[in-house]
């Protein structure tokens, strides 16, 4: 089956799991590449920690950015001749530079040396001023963020909204203390559920701004180019199409909050007519349960997923 036009999701960290890639590398050779390339540039053998683990190695920020970023585009190889046209994309964190790969933005070489310094960097911010994150079910994006301001105390202890994933759905990110407040205040607030998440610190929070200047630097001496395509951001949900402005909103992502649910909104108003999720797992695709109604979506990152598409 060849898809008439095709807009792109990519996942973020958390959608990694021990045996990633294995067997679409086993039965393409044009998967098999790209691990190997990814072993090659970063110089260790990431093929190997992402089919035999151990887990807790895997789930290491700058172990777990790299092993997505690399099944993504593993999985793209291979589907690429049935995607068709390609209108649009967009990655949730992570995944955007997963996207912008996609769309010729930047090599894959530079993206995984990119995306492994992120980690890097992620984790020791988290180390200098320890962080949380935790998912607010059940409330509205404007009533998560009142809780923020309600559980802050400027300049710190601070928690902000970090990603807004669908409706009634809002991650929050912040200092140890004020995460503690607000999972304690959002249930009289109205939150029908609060999940704590496994992360080693408070991403896209003002607590990751000794990354964001890092990444920043490095960054300067990174070729972009102008996207084939759109690549819509996750900072403001704009379609981004040109070098520029590509680098300047990676950047901004790493303490600024994932607007993902107004990406995908944004993406349906500018004629997305069916989105395919490239890449481990299926949260994306989950999402739009709620982001996309009654629009296909297609989680395509195991070997059945990808045989399905070249048959069907």
């Amino acid at each position: 089956m060849t898809l008439s036009t095709s807009a792109l999701l990519f996942p973020g960290q958390g959608s990694q799991y021990v045996g990633m890639g294995k067997q679409l590398a086993e039965a393409f050779p044009q998967a098999a590449k790209i691990f190997r390339e990814a072993d090659e540039v970063l110089g260790f053998e990431l093929s190997k920690l992402m089919w035999e683990g151990p887990e807790e190695d895997l789930v290491l920020t700058m172990n777990a950015q790299p092993a997505i970023l690399t099944h993504s585009v593993g999985v793209l190889r291979i589907i690429r001749d049935q995607l068709g046209e390609v209108t649009m994309a967009a990655g949730h964190s992570l995944g955007e530079f997963s996207a912008h790969v996609a769309a010729g933005t930047v090599s894959f070489d530079e993206a995984l040396e990119l995306v492994r310094l992120r980690g890097e960097l992620m984790a020791q911010a988290g180390r200098s001023r320890p962080g949380a994150m935790a998912a607010v079910l059940g409330m509205e994006d404007e009533a998560v963020e009142a809780l923020c301001e309600e559980a802050s105390d400027p300049p710190e202890p601070v928690v902000v909204p970090a990603n807004f994933n669908s409706v009634g759905q809002v991650v929050i990110s912040g200092d140890l203390e004020a995460i503690e407040r607000a999972t304690g205040l959002a249930p009289a607030r109205g939150a029908k559920r609060i999940v704590r998440l496994s992360v080693s610190g408070a991403f896209h929070s003002p607590l990751m701004k000794p990354a964001k200047e890092g990444l920043k630097a490095r960054l300067q001496s990174v070729e972009f180019h102008s996207p084939r395509f759109p690549v819509y951001s996750n900072v403001d949900a704009l379609p981004v199409s040109d070098a520029d402005s590509a680098r300047e909103r990676v950047i901004r992502q790493l303490t600024e909050p994932v607007r993902w649910a107004a990406s995908v909104s944004a993406m349906l108003e500018n004629g997305a007519g069916r989105f395919i999720e490239v890449g481990p797992g299926n949260v994306l695709t989950g999402l739009n349960r709620k982001n996309a109604r009654g629009i296909e979506s297609l989680s395509i990152g195991e070997l059945e997923e990808v045989v399905a598409l070249g048959q069907g």
